[in-house]
């Protein structure tokens, strides 16, 4: 028979131990308690890397360059004339956007296409 020590606790404790325990003894079930906040699990991420930031940074910075293609590229279609200088302000920008994403991330590959 294992050897048995009193611990002393709060009457409210042992309350709450009490009401949660089922059909276990107040032994067992603060023995499962223990035992369940001590596994070794690997414990799910709560918080988001710098990682995890830039891969988002990259991610949006391609989602508005495509967003910006398509709104060009729609308005090209639709006959709006702009001007010249505004046309290549416009392509300038896309293409800094460009190179700046392609910098960023080798792996991954961003073109503007114009018609």
């Amino acid at each position: 028979m294992p050897e048995k020590r009193m611990l002393i606790v709060p009457a409210e404790l042992v309350k709450k131990i009490d009401e949660n325990r089922g059909d276990m003894s107040q032994a067992e079930f603060i023995d499962f308690l223990i035992n369940s906040q001590l596994k070794e699990e690997p414990k799910e991420q709560q918080y988001a890397t710098k990682e995890d930031i830039r891969s988002l940074e990259l991610d949006i910075k391609k989602l508005i360059k495509s967003f910006v293609d398509f709104f060009v590229s729609y308005g090209l279609e639709l006959g709006k004339h702009s001007t010249k200088t505004e046309f290549e302000e416009l392509t300038n920008k896309l293409q800094g956007l460009e190179e700046d994403v392609a910098s960023e991330d080798s792996k991954g590959e961003a073109k503007i296409k114009w018609k």
